[in-house]
């Protein structure tokens, strides 16, 4: 359960930094309304998954499926520049929050 709100919540921080984004600086309603409403569910949600799993682990895969997800997002959508090595390095990324799940111990 703390694992499906952790991945959860991280997707959600993907959603609130793209609308921050789109929101030109809070310039535009409904990009704002959503940035605040995925801001305070995705926190909600890591504070949450924080109870069981320790906060290291938990907050860097939190950022990691935020950060992956963003960037995957801006090169499809955004007019973010495609490149293998960006693919790569996201790779590396979902590489590294899977580890991070494979090795954490119960608290």
């Amino acid at each position: 359960m703390y694992w499906l709100v952790l991945i959860l919540s991280g997707v959600l921080e993907a959603v609130w930094a793209t609308a921050l984004g789109k929101s030109e600086g809070f310039t535009k309603l409904w990009p704002s309304i959503i940035f605040g409403v995925a801001i305070i569910i995705s926190m909600g949600g890591l504070a949450f998954a924080m109870r069981e799993i320790p906060i290291g682990t938990a907050y860097a895969i939190w950022v990691g499926i935020g950060a992956a997800l963003t960037v995957t997002y801006a090169m499809i959508f955004g007019g973010e520049p495609v490149s293998w090595v960006k693919v790569l390095l996201i790779m590396g990324l979902i590489g590294c929050i899977v580890g991070l799940k494979l090795v954490d111990s119960p608290s």
